[in-house]
């Protein structure tokens, strides 16, 4: 039960935050929007660090070692012509 709650956390951060990029689209007076965002920022925020601590230390070395991997820095310097 405690995965199951620590992987709906960090999938409800990252929908936290992908929400933050409809609000401009939306009917709302400038104070509400911004009353949303920062609640939405608040919300993704701590969604994401309960779930890290619910799902452990393993699966945070998953997800460092998969943002490693994709690293962009990497990949530039192997392009750069020499």
């Amino acid at each position: 039960m405690k995965t199951i709650i620590g992987y709906f956390l960090f999938v409800f951060s990252f929908v936290a935050w992908a929400a933050i990029a409809l609000i401009p689209f939306s009917d709302l007076s400038i104070a509400m929007a911004s009353a949303i965002t920062t609640g939405l920022i608040i919300a993704g925020e701590i969604a994401f660090y309960v779930s890290i601590v619910l799902l452990g230390k393993e699966f945070l070395i998953k997800i460092k070692n998969y943002f490693k991997n994709i690293n962009l820095i990497k990949k530039i310097k192997k392009l750069k012509i020499k």
